[in-house]
């Protein structure tokens, strides 16, 4: 038997999970059975494939996502600024506009 790792979905949460099987469909149809059929997020791979990363690459990825929800955060801010100025501008230009009777 050898170790696969598969990432499943249980009560909406994601988790990795080792199964012993055979091969990739044993896996995969052990999986489905254990834990449902739309469960599998990402299909099993051999556990030998796979290396563990060094604290430094976990501290580069860990930046790298630190880094893209900054930028994400400073864009959507952008967009938040340029929407409350485009409301001002359109409120202040329908208050201007003189009543013509």
């Amino acid at each position: 038997m050898k170790n696969y790792i598969a990432t499943v979905r249980i009560k909406g949460n994601i988790v990795k999970t080792v199964v012993h099987a055979e091969n990739t469909t044993h896996a995969r149809l052990l999986l489905q059975y254990q834990y449902g059929w739309d469960s599998i997020v990402a299909h099993p791979v051999l556990g030998e494939t796979i290396k563990p990363k060094t604290p430094e690459q976990l501290r580069l990825d860990s930046l790298k996502a630190t880094k893209q929800k900054a930028s994400d955060a400073l864009t959507a801010e952008r967009k938040r600024q340029q929407v409350a100025r485009a409301q001002k501008s359109l409120a202040v230009a329908t208050q201007a506009t003189p009543n013509v009777s």
